[in-house]
Protein backbone atom coordinates (compact mmCIF):
# COMPACT_ATOMS: atom_id res chain seq x y z
CA UNK A 1 0.00 0.00 0.00
CA UNK A 2 2.98 2.37 1.09
CA UNK A 3 4.32 1.34 -2.14
CA UNK A 4 1.39 2.26 -4.19
CA UNK A 5 1.19 5.71 -2.80
CA UNK A 6 4.32 6.74 -3.37
CA UNK A 7 3.87 6.03 -6.53
CA UNK A 8 0.50 7.47 -6.90
CA UNK A 9 1.77 11.01 -5.43
CA UNK A 10 5.07 10.98 -8.27
CA UNK A 11 1.98 10.41 -10.99
CA UNK A 12 0.27 13.60 -9.91
CA UNK A 13 3.54 15.38 -9.36
CA UNK A 14 4.44 14.85 -12.94
CA UNK A 15 0.73 15.94 -13.89
CA UNK A 16 1.01 19.53 -12.19
CA UNK A 17 4.88 19.93 -13.67
CA UNK A 18 3.33 19.14 -16.88
CA UNK A 19 0.03 21.49 -16.55
CA UNK A 20 2.69 24.43 -15.37
CA UNK A 21 4.83 24.21 -18.42
CA UNK A 22 1.77 24.17 -20.84
CA UNK A 23 0.49 27.27 -18.99
CA UNK A 24 3.34 29.08 -19.29
CA UNK A 25 4.00 28.56 -23.11
CA UNK A 26 -0.08 29.41 -23.62
CA UNK A 27 0.94 32.53 -21.64
CA UNK A 28 4.00 33.10 -23.80
CA UNK A 29 1.52 33.03 -26.73
CA UNK A 30 -1.04 35.04 -25.96
CA UNK A 31 1.03 38.03 -25.03
CA UNK A 32 1.39 40.48 -27.34
CA UNK A 33 4.17 40.51 -29.66
CA UNK A 34 5.81 43.71 -30.70
CA UNK A 35 5.90 43.98 -34.71
CA UNK A 36 9.41 44.74 -34.48
CA UNK A 37 10.08 42.82 -37.46
CA UNK A 38 8.59 43.83 -40.51
CA UNK A 39 10.36 46.35 -43.05
CA UNK A 40 7.40 48.14 -43.59
CA UNK A 41 6.28 49.43 -40.37
CA UNK A 42 6.14 53.08 -39.85
CA UNK A 43 9.06 55.01 -40.09
CA UNK A 44 7.54 58.48 -38.47
CA UNK A 45 7.98 57.84 -35.01
CA UNK A 46 6.39 55.04 -34.28
CA UNK A 47 3.38 52.67 -35.44
CA UNK A 48 0.33 53.86 -35.22
CA UNK A 49 -2.90 51.81 -35.69
CA UNK A 50 -5.95 51.94 -37.80
CA UNK A 51 -9.69 51.48 -36.82
CA UNK A 52 -12.68 50.90 -38.73
CA UNK A 53 -16.01 51.79 -38.13
CA UNK A 54 -17.54 49.97 -41.10
CA UNK A 55 -19.32 46.70 -39.94
CA UNK A 56 -18.70 47.06 -36.55
CA UNK A 57 -14.75 47.18 -36.84
CA UNK A 58 -12.76 49.33 -34.97
CA UNK A 59 -9.35 49.36 -34.57
CA UNK A 60 -7.22 50.56 -31.94
CA UNK A 61 -4.13 52.89 -31.57
CA UNK A 62 -0.92 49.88 -32.14
CA UNK A 63 1.45 52.41 -31.12
CA UNK A 64 -0.79 52.47 -27.26
CA UNK A 65 -0.74 48.75 -27.50
CA UNK A 66 3.16 48.51 -27.00
CA UNK A 67 4.18 48.08 -30.80
CA UNK A 68 7.35 49.11 -31.99
CA UNK A 69 8.97 50.57 -35.29
CA UNK A 70 9.81 48.13 -36.99
CA UNK A 71 13.31 46.38 -38.11
CA UNK A 72 14.25 45.59 -42.16
CA UNK A 73 14.37 42.19 -43.03
CA UNK A 74 13.22 40.69 -39.41
CA UNK A 75 10.15 39.35 -40.76
CA UNK A 76 11.65 37.37 -43.69
CA UNK A 77 10.99 40.20 -46.16
CA UNK A 78 12.88 43.68 -47.08
CA UNK A 79 12.10 46.21 -49.33
CA UNK A 80 12.95 46.06 -53.00
CA UNK A 81 16.32 47.91 -53.94
CA UNK A 82 15.61 50.67 -56.47
CA UNK A 83 17.37 52.27 -58.95
CA UNK A 84 18.37 55.59 -59.30
CA UNK A 85 14.83 57.91 -58.77
CA UNK A 86 12.39 55.20 -58.81
CA UNK A 87 9.74 56.09 -56.55
CA UNK A 88 7.16 52.86 -55.52
CA UNK A 89 4.24 53.34 -53.94
CA UNK A 90 2.32 50.21 -52.33
CA UNK A 91 -1.39 51.57 -51.78
CA UNK A 92 -2.84 48.92 -49.79
CA UNK A 93 -7.08 48.94 -48.97
CA UNK A 94 -8.22 47.37 -45.46
CA UNK A 95 -11.65 45.89 -44.08
CA UNK A 96 -13.54 45.19 -47.51
CA UNK A 97 -15.01 44.44 -49.25
CA UNK A 98 -17.47 47.22 -49.40
CA UNK A 99 -20.24 46.70 -51.98
CA UNK A 100 -20.41 50.57 -52.93
CA UNK A 101 -16.98 52.27 -52.29
CA UNK A 102 -14.65 49.48 -53.48
CA UNK A 103 -16.36 49.30 -56.49
CA UNK A 104 -16.29 52.86 -57.07
CA UNK A 105 -12.38 52.48 -56.31
CA UNK A 106 -11.48 49.24 -58.59
CA UNK A 107 -13.39 51.17 -61.46
CA UNK A 108 -10.87 54.09 -60.56
CA UNK A 109 -7.60 52.22 -60.32
CA UNK A 110 -8.74 50.71 -64.01
CA UNK A 111 -8.95 53.52 -65.63
CA UNK A 112 -5.51 54.56 -64.29
CA UNK A 113 -4.12 51.52 -64.87
CA UNK A 114 -2.91 51.22 -61.38
CA UNK A 115 -2.71 47.86 -59.52
CA UNK A 116 -3.30 47.81 -55.39
CA UNK A 117 -3.33 45.44 -52.50
CA UNK A 118 -6.43 44.39 -50.85
CA UNK A 119 -6.76 42.76 -47.49
CA UNK A 120 -10.24 41.15 -46.73
CA UNK A 121 -12.63 40.63 -44.00
CA UNK A 122 -13.82 37.22 -44.04
CA UNK A 123 -17.65 38.36 -43.02
CA UNK A 124 -17.53 40.75 -45.42
CA UNK A 125 -16.94 38.61 -48.36
CA UNK A 126 -20.36 36.98 -49.07
CA UNK A 127 -22.84 38.94 -51.43
CA UNK A 128 -19.44 40.17 -52.70
CA UNK A 129 -17.66 37.94 -54.37
CA UNK A 130 -17.58 39.59 -58.22
CA UNK A 131 -15.93 42.39 -56.97
CA UNK A 132 -13.28 39.84 -55.54
CA UNK A 133 -13.08 38.44 -59.31
CA UNK A 134 -12.74 41.88 -60.35
CA UNK A 135 -9.58 42.29 -58.26
CA UNK A 136 -7.99 39.37 -59.60
CA UNK A 137 -9.09 39.80 -63.27
CA UNK A 138 -7.40 43.60 -63.16
CA UNK A 139 -4.14 42.16 -61.11
CA UNK A 140 -4.52 43.48 -57.47
CA UNK A 141 -3.00 41.59 -54.97
CA UNK A 142 -5.72 40.00 -52.71
CA UNK A 143 -5.21 39.21 -49.26
CA UNK A 144 -6.54 37.95 -46.36
CA UNK A 145 -7.31 41.40 -43.17
CA UNK A 146 -9.05 37.40 -41.05
CA UNK A 147 -12.71 37.02 -40.87
CA UNK A 148 -13.98 38.62 -37.94
CA UNK A 149 -11.16 41.57 -37.71
CA UNK A 150 -10.26 39.88 -34.10
CA UNK A 151 -6.67 40.48 -32.39
CA UNK A 152 -5.10 37.03 -33.17
CA UNK A 153 -2.32 37.11 -29.92
CA UNK A 154 -5.26 36.62 -28.15
CA UNK A 155 -6.31 33.36 -29.78
CA UNK A 156 -4.77 29.98 -29.02
CA UNK A 157 -2.16 29.06 -32.08
CA UNK A 158 -4.81 26.60 -33.29
CA UNK A 159 -8.12 29.48 -33.32
CA UNK A 160 -6.07 32.04 -34.89
CA UNK A 161 -4.39 29.70 -37.99
CA UNK A 162 -8.40 28.87 -38.29
CA UNK A 163 -9.45 32.00 -38.39
CA UNK A 164 -6.85 32.63 -41.19
CA UNK A 165 -7.51 29.99 -43.71
CA UNK A 166 -11.38 29.86 -43.13
CA UNK A 167 -11.02 33.08 -45.07
CA UNK A 168 -8.18 32.43 -47.34
CA UNK A 169 -10.35 29.42 -48.54
CA UNK A 170 -13.18 31.72 -48.89
CA UNK A 171 -10.78 33.87 -50.84
CA UNK A 172 -9.51 31.02 -52.90
CA UNK A 173 -12.69 29.49 -53.91
CA UNK A 174 -13.69 32.67 -55.31
CA UNK A 175 -10.62 34.49 -57.47
CA UNK A 176 -9.05 30.58 -57.79
CA UNK A 177 -5.67 31.43 -56.13
CA UNK A 178 -5.11 30.91 -52.21
CA UNK A 179 -3.85 34.32 -50.59
CA UNK A 180 0.23 34.51 -49.98
CA UNK A 181 -0.01 37.60 -47.89
CA UNK A 182 -1.89 38.83 -44.60
CA UNK A 183 -2.39 42.53 -42.86
CA UNK A 184 -3.01 41.12 -39.32
CA UNK A 185 -5.60 43.15 -37.13
CA UNK A 186 -4.66 45.90 -35.27
CA UNK A 187 -1.18 45.06 -36.85
CA UNK A 188 -0.47 42.01 -33.85
CA UNK A 189 1.74 39.20 -34.93
CA UNK A 190 3.39 36.00 -33.87
CA UNK A 191 6.37 34.04 -35.06
CA UNK A 192 4.38 30.71 -33.92
CA UNK A 193 1.89 32.14 -36.19
CA UNK A 194 4.04 32.57 -39.02
CA UNK A 195 5.50 29.55 -38.79
CA UNK A 196 2.12 27.95 -38.35
CA UNK A 197 -0.04 29.65 -41.38
CA UNK A 198 2.90 30.38 -43.86
CA UNK A 199 2.06 33.66 -44.92
CA UNK A 200 3.53 36.89 -45.40
CA UNK A 201 2.49 39.98 -42.77
CA UNK A 202 2.17 43.48 -44.58
CA UNK A 203 2.62 46.28 -42.30
CA UNK A 204 2.53 49.65 -43.32
CA UNK A 205 5.02 53.07 -43.80
CA UNK A 206 1.96 55.94 -43.98
CA UNK A 207 -1.05 55.70 -41.92
CA UNK A 208 -3.33 57.86 -43.10
CA UNK A 209 -5.73 57.81 -40.45
CA UNK A 210 -8.51 57.90 -42.79
CA UNK A 211 -10.60 56.07 -40.42
CA UNK A 212 -10.46 58.78 -37.99
CA UNK A 213 -10.88 62.24 -40.40
CA UNK A 214 -12.98 60.64 -42.58
CA UNK A 215 -11.90 63.83 -44.38
CA UNK A 216 -10.41 63.53 -48.00
CA UNK A 217 -8.05 66.38 -47.62
CA UNK A 218 -6.86 65.19 -44.51
CA UNK A 219 -5.89 61.98 -45.84
CA UNK A 220 -4.55 63.44 -48.41
CA UNK A 221 -2.21 65.82 -46.66
CA UNK A 222 -1.07 62.88 -44.34
CA UNK A 223 0.13 60.70 -47.33
CA UNK A 224 1.89 64.21 -48.86
CA UNK A 225 3.06 65.26 -46.02
CA UNK A 226 4.79 61.84 -45.40
CA UNK A 227 5.53 60.25 -48.71
CA UNK A 228 8.79 59.20 -50.18
CA UNK A 229 10.58 55.87 -51.56
CA UNK A 230 9.29 52.60 -51.63
CA UNK A 231 6.28 53.04 -48.83
CA UNK A 232 3.25 51.11 -47.65
CA UNK A 233 0.47 53.03 -47.46
CA UNK A 234 -2.86 51.91 -44.94
CA UNK A 235 -5.87 52.81 -46.10
CA UNK A 236 -9.42 51.39 -46.08
CA UNK A 237 -12.04 51.17 -49.14
CA UNK A 238 -14.92 50.99 -46.41
CA UNK A 239 -15.23 54.99 -46.29
CA UNK A 240 -15.80 57.26 -49.59
CA UNK A 241 -13.72 59.66 -48.62
CA UNK A 242 -10.73 57.08 -48.46
CA UNK A 243 -11.70 56.15 -51.78
CA UNK A 244 -11.94 60.03 -53.00
CA UNK A 245 -8.58 60.76 -51.13
CA UNK A 246 -6.62 57.78 -52.89
CA UNK A 247 -7.87 58.34 -56.84
CA UNK A 248 -6.56 62.28 -56.29
CA UNK A 249 -3.12 60.90 -54.41
CA UNK A 250 -2.93 58.53 -57.66
CA UNK A 251 -3.35 61.54 -60.04
CA UNK A 252 -0.86 64.05 -57.90
CA UNK A 253 1.65 61.07 -57.23
CA UNK A 254 2.02 59.91 -60.67
CA UNK A 255 2.70 63.71 -62.15
CA UNK A 256 5.91 63.47 -60.08
CA UNK A 257 6.93 60.74 -61.13
CA UNK A 258 5.51 57.78 -58.31
CA UNK A 259 4.42 53.96 -59.75
CA UNK A 260 2.16 52.52 -58.11
CA UNK A 261 2.53 48.75 -57.45
CA UNK A 262 1.45 45.76 -55.29
CA UNK A 263 3.26 44.65 -52.09
CA UNK A 264 4.67 42.24 -53.70
CA UNK A 265 6.65 43.89 -55.60
CA UNK A 266 7.66 46.12 -53.59
CA UNK A 267 8.66 43.96 -50.46
CA UNK A 268 11.10 40.59 -51.67
CA UNK A 269 12.18 37.08 -49.50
Amino acid sequence: MKRKLIILAAVLAADMLLACLCAGAAADFLAPVPVSRAQAQSAQGGLMGEEAAQGGFREAEAARGGLKEADAGQNGFEKAPGGSGEKLIALTFDDGPHPVYTKKLLDGLKERHVKASFFLIGQSIPGNEELIRQMARDGHLVGTHCYSHEDLTKMTLQEASEDIERTNEMICEISGRLPDHIRPPYGRWSDDLEAAVGMTPVFWDIDTLDWKSQDAAKVERQIYKNVGKHQVILLHDVFDTSVEAALAVIDTLAEQGYTFVTVDELLID
